[in-house]
């Protein structure tokens, strides 16, 4: 909390500052009114929320004198802020959404020829996944959005066999956010592909389909300038990006300025995650506009979670709660529904178990150490699997054949949290999971420097020259070269080995994911933990996420007061993309 605190109070600081240097000569002239230093701090507050504007009225964006600009204004005047239409923008978000309404303009109106799909009535038989075939075979803009488990990959696959089969020598490319997320697309991808049904009309090309990030995908490098772009397209007749949920406003502004005239854009999606980290939430946006109405599908049937299925049921649960309930009725209502508070247990995974809910609640009070070492332990409960699949590594004649097996089973489990600082925050919790881990296997390791056999890593940046991006996840391995043995760390989603030696300091251990770092991700069981620490940072958008990573198992571990936060309070950002984009296609 304290951290917290502090990281607040340095935001604050810079924003003051910030406003206070912005009012001064050379960048304004004009006298200024204290109301507009409010101002100003409000859309710099804002813009770290995630929001890309503030209400207000005429009157207090007059305040700002020569700061701000109307667009009436915009085409003659150039200044740090804009307002339209009641809202009050940096003149960076505000051309952002501008550009964006743009883009997707473009993409609504362009003519693009139709495919016949007439003869292959069998492909599907829900009805709202043949709805997303039909859209994607006559028009340019295709947004398909649906929960867990309904089966978006699955249409994706038969779409593109379809395409594929109508269009010769298309050009298609499939990218998503991060490179967790392009992996696990291209799992599920190649497994769609593989069914009986699409074997006349998947080739050797479609087999070989390769996602990648969004960032690698437009060409970004270490400038942020992209080498694709609307003077340079995308040279692709189909363009496929998962997890639209996660596009920001800047990206997707990038994304579809590279987008061809002629080509297919499909957006895949779940609106109820989280919305991206940085300014924005463009899919929920799009999912609003009346005007697109014909642009989007709604898949509904779930597949993974069966009617019964209990994370399906809290994932329903979650969505549907409204604010200002009785915290005791709706604590009440959670039991009898989901889940009976307990404890968290070890649970063996195995391929056909039915899906499992554990919650158990924290003590008002973890101050002391000793109150807080059992949640340790039984967070490690799910990384015993891992543990044993190490120790067969570390002992095997031919460690090599066991690196498969490894990766698997850490992509078995993982722990969530909301928070970074704390007792049950990212870096004490990776450090509490890591000491135990390395006590289990002392007999067969030891740690040198920051490095050992199993260390999961995850990158926090951009490297262009590693070809490693934000978020990119590998394993520590121990590996002969030229008769010395090295740590090196294999990224599956590239399938890359780097020397641990080449890696930057900054990389993060990763037992312990942040819920908005899991996004795009999947694995078998899931730990959440909600820290009353977190209380101010939790909502329905998050715990929706987080416990939608889980394909069977989640151990919820949780303050009460979090947990009734996260079944209730839903967020929202500002924007004036909805308008913006009505505007366009309304005129």
């Amino acid at each position: 909390m304290e951290n917290k605190q502090s990281k607040e109070g340095q935001s604050a600081e810079w924003i003051s500052t910030w406003s206070r240097f912005i009012r001064q000569k050379p960048l304004s002239h004009a006298p200024q009114h204290e109301t507009g230093s409010d101002i100003i701090e409000q859309v710099l507050e804002a813009i770290q929320q995630g929001d890309s504007c503030i209400s207000a009225s005429s009157e207090q964006a007059e305040t700002l004198n020569d700061l701000v600009v109307s667009v009436a204004d915009i085409e003659q005047q150039i200044a740090p802020f804009v307002f339209d239409e009641q809202r009050l923008y940096l003149y960076r978000y505000w051309a952002l959404e501008q550009s964006l309404a743009q883009q997707v303009a473009r993409l609504k109106q362009q003519k693009i020829a139709a495919v016949d799909i007439s003869a292959y009535p069998h492909l599907l038989t829900d009805e709202h996944q043949i709805q997303a075939l039909s859209m994607v075979a006559k028009q340019g803009l295709n947004i398909i959005t649906g929960g867990p488990g309904t089966g978006k990959t699955y249409t994706l696959a038969r779409i593109i066999a379809l395409l594929n089969q109508a269009m010769p020598n298309i050009r298609i490319a499939m990218a998503a956010p991060t490179g967790k997320a392009a992996q696990r697309m291209k799992e599920a991808l190649q497994n769609s592909l593989n069914d009986e049904k699409l074997q006349d009309l998947v080739t050797d090309a479609l087999k070989q389909l390769n996602p990648i990030t969004i960032h690698r995908l437009l060409g970004l490098g270490s400038n942020a300038q992209p080498r694709f772009h609307a003077q340079q397209p995308l040279p692709y007749d189909v363009i496929v990006i998962d997890e639209a949920s996660m596009l920001d406003l800047n990206l997707a502004t990038m994304l579809l300025s590279a987008v061809p005239d002629h080509a297919r854009v499909i957006l895949l999606g779940d609106a109820d995650q989280l919305a991206a980290v940085d300014v924005g939430s463009v899919l929920a946006d799009l999912q609003q506009v009346p005007a697109l109405a014909e642009n989007r599908v709604h898949l509904r049937n779930s597949r993974r979670f069966k009617q019964d299925a209990l994370i399906g049921k809290m994932a329903q649960f979650i969505q549907v709660q409204q604010p200002n309930q009785n915290a005791a009725a709706l604590l009440e209502k959670f039991a009898e529904q989901v889940v009976h508070p307990s404890e968290i247990k070890s649970i063996t995974l195995t391929a056909e178990m039915e899906d499992q809910l554990q919650l158990e609640y924290l003590p008002i009070n973890m101050s002391k150490q000793s109150d807080r070492t059992q949640y340790y332990d039984k967070l490690m409960f799910g990384y015993q699997h891992y543990i044993e699949g190490l120790k067969s590594y570390l002992t095997a004649d031919e460690p090599e054949l066991c690196i498969a097996e490894v990766v698997k089973l850490f992509d078995d489990y993982r722990i969530l949290t909301a928070i970074r600082h704390g007792a049950l925050g990212l870096s004490q919790l990776n450090m509490q999971i890591e000491q135990r881990l390395l006590e289990a296997l002392s007999l067969h390791m030891s740690k040198q420097g920051d490095w050992y056999v199993g260390r999961p890593v995850m990158m926090t940046y951009n490297d262009y020259q590693l070809g490693l991006s934000n978020g990119d996840i590998g394993i520590c391995f121990k590996r002969s070269r030229d008769g010395q043995s090295q740590f090196e760390v294999y990224f599956p989603s590239l399938e890359k080995w780097v020397p641990a030696t080449r890696l930057p300091k900054s990389i993060e251990t990763a037992f312990v994911l942040t819920i908005h770092k899991s996004q795009g991700s999947e694995f078998t069981h899931v730990a959440v933990v909600l820290d009353e620490a977190a209380k101010n940072l939790l909502s329905k958008e998050l715990l929706y996420t987080a416990i939608t990573r889980a394909k069977k198992v989640v151990s919820l571990l949780a303050d009460v007061d979090a947990l009734l936060q996260s079944l209730t309070l839903r967020t929202s950002r500002k924007s004036g993309l909805l308008d913006k984009i009505n505007n366009l296609l309304n005129c």
